[in-house]
């Protein structure tokens, strides 16, 4: 396994991530390596742990739909001043 040395972390940041250890009860490294890997979407955050099973509610389409979409409500956009007088 690598290792990664990370130099010119200010203090702030190196604060933050020794509370959050503390709190999560872990160790430095394995609550930075914990980071690394949810914000690469390595693994996911607990509140995304389920968001596969829910993808067909949540109006994703593909590139066809929405080009079919775009092509039957193209018009829409267009503003005819006549109609408003």
């Amino acid at each position: 396994m690598k290792s990664i040395t990370i130099h010119g972390v200010d203090e702030q940041l190196a604060r933050m991530i020794k509370s959050k250890a503390d709190a999560d009860g872990r160790s430095v490294n394995n609550t930075v390596k914990n980071l690394l890997e949810q914000a690469l979407g390595i693994k996911p955050t607990s509140a995304r742990l389920h968001e596969r099973d829910f993808i067909e509610l949540c109006g994703v389409r593909s590139d066809t739909d929405l080009t079919d979409f775009n092509d039957v409500t193209g018009d829409t956009g267009n503003i005819n001043p006549a109609d408003w007088r």
